[in-house]
């Protein structure tokens, strides 16, 4: 579909560059999936975290309610902004409660949608969205860091793998499946917010075991290095995506292995 798309440069952190873009090109629908989207970056840099994810929403829904309120505005946000919670699965009335810098800007963003939403009555959506992962993920995140690495130690170009707490449970999906729930709140009649997730959390060490196992590499080739534990680790979280398969219809039943399954077939494929 590439030939069917437009590509256009946008500073989001330049009111005036966001409201060029609106008036040029008067959009029926805006997703805003833009973000330093890294939790151990945001460790590493919290003032460019918080900068950029908060202003950049700030710059969107303005520019939105002085060109034309009629656009429909989706933000991605994130499962990340409920923290260590005592009570699963999270629903879309849990309490939020974000323990890093990164989850601390999409809190701020999420609410920043809200009140556009209520106060000015647009057409603001929030997909709360768990980890969701694809063959086309870049390696600043866990699954594609491990299967790039898996090649490399085949290929004989590395030794060994280094990850940090394996431990730590996520409730991971597949992205494709993501996308079409963010494609149906914006055609939903009323404007809110839901949860996307697959409803169970596996850890770390299942994932890399279940990949290095398919590809026939030994686990002693993963090595634990505590300079890669972030402070403050969330150690399980998981969603209940009910309201969002009740009120949009979405479809979600895949297990993360199936999920897993495909990515690791299309990595082989383009690794051959």
């Amino acid at each position: 579909i590439t030939d069917q798309i437009k590509w256009q440069q946008c500073s989001l952190t330049d009111k005036n560059d966001v409201t060029n873009l609106l008036e040029k090109n008067e959009p029926d629908e805006f997703y805003n999936l833009a973000a330093q989207s890294s939790v151990f970056r945001s460790y590493q840099d919290p003032i460019l975290t918080l900068n950029f994810n908060i202003l950049s929403v700030a710059n969107i829904l303005e520019s939105i309610r002085k060109t034309n309120t009629l656009i429909k505005f989706y933000q991605a946000s994130s499962g990340e902004m409920f923290g260590n919670v005592n009570t699963f699965p999270i629903t879309e009335n849990s309490t939020l409660y974000p323990v890093s810098p990164y989850a601390v800007s999409k809190c701020t963003a999420f609410w920043l949608t809200v009140n556009y939403r209520e106060s000015f009555g647009m057409f603001c959506t929030s997909g709360i969205s768990f980890n969701h992962e694809s063959f086309l993920r870049n390696e600043n995140f866990i699954i594609k860091k491990v299967l790039n690495t898996a090649f490399d130690i085949l290929a004989g170009r590395k030794e060994f793998l280094e990850v940090g707490n394996i431990d730590i449970r996520r409730d991971f999906g597949f992205a494709p499946k993501y996308v079409e729930a963010m494609h149906l709140m914006m055609q939903h009649e009323t404007p809110d917010h839901y949860i996307l997730s697959s409803g169970k959390s596996v850890s770390l060490k299942e994932v890399i075991f279940y990949i290095f196992d398919n590809l026939e590499i030994n686990r002693d080739k993963i090595l634990i290095n505590n300079d890669l534990f972030r402070p403050n680790e969330i150690m399980d979280i998981y969603g209940d995506a009910s309201k969002a398969k009740k009120e949009l219809n979405w479809k979600y039943e895949m297990s993360f292995f199936e999920v897993l399954d495909i990515i690791i077939a299309e990595s082989l494929m383009n690794h051959t």
